[in-house]
């Protein structure tokens, strides 16, 4: 025959388990809304004005290959300039590095990112890819904006197993 105290464990048992279930589950949801808001912020840092300014501004900017560019928009010894196409282009390169980084530190949920972004993502990486490329042989051994071509790997991956972006 089963006693009270026995009853009593077992009761208390099955409280620990069903909290342990609850707060796993809380925290897998908190986790999920945190990713959506940090992708949402981002999404609408990508339809602001100036980002959207700058965004036109590169894919408008035409250049044959790296040394092209350098001679029409950074001609200066260190690739910097003020002129705005520079400054576009550094905008959306940065813009979509950090992006790379947060999808690379698993911050935020692929999928989602191939969605909001992907389009835009493989557009601005293949147009800007030449330029890439000449800063890294220029500068030997240099990584510049190694997470934006991670980001449009991720990206192509996903388009190739047939997500589409929304």
């Amino acid at each position: 025959m089963v006693d009270i105290q026995t009853i009593s464990i077992v009761i208390a048992s099955a409280s620990v388990v069903a909290g342990v279930v609850y707060y796993a589950l809380q925290l897998r949801h908190q986790t999920k809304l945190r990713q959506t808001d940090l992708i949402m912020r981002l999404y609408s840092t990508m339809g602001s004005k100036e980002f959207f300014e700058s965004l036109t501004k590169f894919m408008m900017m035409e250049f044959k290959d790296y040394d092209d560019y350098r001679k029409k928009y950074a001609s200066s010894p260190t690739g910097f300039s003020e002129k705005p196409e520079v400054i576009a282009l550094s905008t959306v390169g940065i813009f979509f590095n950090a992006v790379g980084i947060l999808l690379l530190m698993k911050l935020l949920d692929a999928n989602l990112t191939a969605r909001l972004f992907r389009n835009v993502i493989v557009y601005t990486w293949e147009k800007m890819k030449p330029i890439i490329e000449g800063y890294r042989k220029e500068a030997i051994g240099s990584q510049v904006l190694a997470e934006y071509e991670y980001l449009y790997n991720e990206m192509k991956k996903r388009e190739q197993r047939g997500i589409k972006s929304g």
